[in-house]
């Protein structure tokens, strides 16, 4: 009896991987609407307000001092070595790869450089707004605090906003930007967003950033995500200008190639250790011009045979010698002498 194979969770993915159109008609390319603008004006809003509040030296500084003076990595310290590999979710080395490749992958199965691009565009908006950041305001973190309650603005460090939460925005929530359908951009956003938020809780507790820098790094990452359909245009063009260089590389490749036939293939040469005898009769006969067909014989030719006494001789042709009509052979000369008595 034939029994089907039951398909495991993975067979089902790949599955519905297949099913995936290679080259869609129709890619969904997301619009600054109008909803979209208010979330980036809500997220500015929030990203400056921040800022100020820190600057200022408010309740959210002495919020940062309380929680690190709650010092969470020891309340809670079974679980720091799972935080110690859980924060590498937010490193732009090891995220940026796993995204990449994922992304790669799409682009060669739907004959498109849009992922790739889309994802080139927001890690260098990330690094030209969170560095530019960084090194304006020049704060320096918990474990290299100077003074007790102060928001330690302007001390040459880099830590204001946080990169690794604004790095975890970005490269997951990337995913949820490019997602074919709906569905998949719902689940991915809320994967994203637990992913972040647990990213920068986790810096939080091993103490290398404040509170308020997880709060702006979420903003800052944020408002990347949300400013990416402004960069569409830019990101079309330059993925039309990159088939171009393509054809052109492949069209002066072609060109490079000789237009001729190629030249046909001699044949093997056969090489003979010693010419034998045979070879060589065999090749003078060949080298000689073909000889003239023997005259017949005279014995092959019709009528009775003679003798050669009796036969007429022929005189050749030029020759002053005159034929002797008269002259008889040896046989006949014998034969007509008498016989005489001794």
């Amino acid at each position: 009896m034939r029994t089907e194979r039951k398909l495991t969770r993975l067979d089902r993915v790949f599955a519905r991987l297949d099913r995936e159109p290679e080259r869609p008609a129709h890619i969904d390319v997301p619009r600054m609407t109008r909803h979209r603008i208010v979330l980036f004006s809500s997220t500015l809003a929030f990203y400056g307000a921040i800022v100020w509040a820190v600057v200022i030296t408010s309740w959210l500084v002495r919020l940062d001092w309380q929680v690190m003076f709650f010092r969470p990595y020891q309340q809670w310290a079974e679980i720091h070595a799972f935080v110690d590999y859980y924060v590498v979710l937010g490193q732009r080395g090891p995220t940026a790869v796993m995204v990449a490749a994922w992304l790669g992958w799409r682009s060669w199965r739907q004959h498109t450089l849009r992922p790739l691009l889309a994802l080139g565009v927001s890690l260098l908006l990330l690094n030209i707004t969170v560095g530019a950041a960084k090194l304006g305001m020049g704060r320096l973190g918990p474990h290299y605090a100077t003074t007790i309650g102060s928001n330690e603005m302007g001390l040459g460090g880099d830590i204001f906003p946080s990169g690794h939460t604004a790095n975890a925005v970005v490269t997951w929530g990337i995913l949820a930007y490019l997602a074919s359908t709906p569905r998949a951009r719902r689940w991915l956003s809320a994967l994203s967003a637990v992913t972040s938020l647990g990213v920068g809780l986790s810096t939080v507790y091993l103490g290398t950033h404040w509170l308020s820098d997880v709060l702006l790094g979420w903003a800052a990452g944020l408002l990347i995500l949300l400013a990416l359909p402004w960069f569409e245009p830019l990101i079309a063009r330059a993925e039309a200008w990159l088939f171009v260089l393509r054809d052109r590389l492949r069209a002066r490749r072609a060109g490079a190639l000789p237009a001729t036939a190629p030249a046909p293939v001699e044949a093997p040469v056969l090489l003979k250790a010693r010419p034998t005898a045979s070879d060589d009769e065999a090749a003078a006969r060949e080298a000689s011009p073909p000889a003239r067909s023997p005259r017949a014989p005279v014995y092959l030719a019709p009528g009775p045979h003679t003798a050669r006494g009796e036969r007429t001789p022929v005189t050749p042709a030029g020759s002053r010698r005159p034929p002797h009509t008269d002259r008889v052979g040896r046989g006949g000369a014998q034969a007509a002498r008498p016989l005489t008595g001794g």
